[in-house]
């Protein structure tokens, strides 16, 4: 059983990268083919399970790391082509860019940032269970 609150500020979070999902594909969904075991875009009702991009999110505690506790992001082209390190890194900073643009929409007042972690990208901030005020 999971608290209320963590509910709720999870799917906010997931319905911004569902956004984020669905601007990547729009920008770039037709510079790589689908890997052949994955739907095409859009014949899911989550397009974290269809279309070339799979953006999600998993809560980490932080042990080892100098951020501490966040929510790690995973920015996956589900692809066979091989991908060149500077377009991905470019489709990287794009969704990254506009997770950092929405967080204040989707919970605000919390401060949240997305910061480098070592190797991943990381949500961070005030992820405490306070309850989420309505948007000024």
């Amino acid at each position: 059983m999971r608290h209320h609150r963590v509910e709720e500020w999870e799917t906010r979070l997931n319905e911004l990268l569902k956004q984020v999902d669905h601007a990547l594909e729009d920008e770039y969904g037709h510079l790589f083919a689908v890997h052949p075991a994955r739907p095409q875009r859009g014949m899911t009702a989550n397009p974290q399970h269809d279309g070339l991009f799979r953006v999600t999110a998993s809560f980490s505690p932080g042990f080892g790391s100098e951020l501490g506790r966040g929510y790690v992001l995973q920015l996956d082209l589900v692809t066979l082509e091989k991908v060149p390190q500077a377009k991905l890194e470019r489709i990287q900073k794009k969704a990254v860019s506009l997770i950092q643009d929405g967080l204040e929409r989707v919970l605000p007042g919390r401060g949240l940032t997305v910061q480098r972690d070592g190797n991943v990208w990381k949500i961070v901030g005030d992820l405490s269970l306070k309850p989420i005020r309505a948007e000024s």
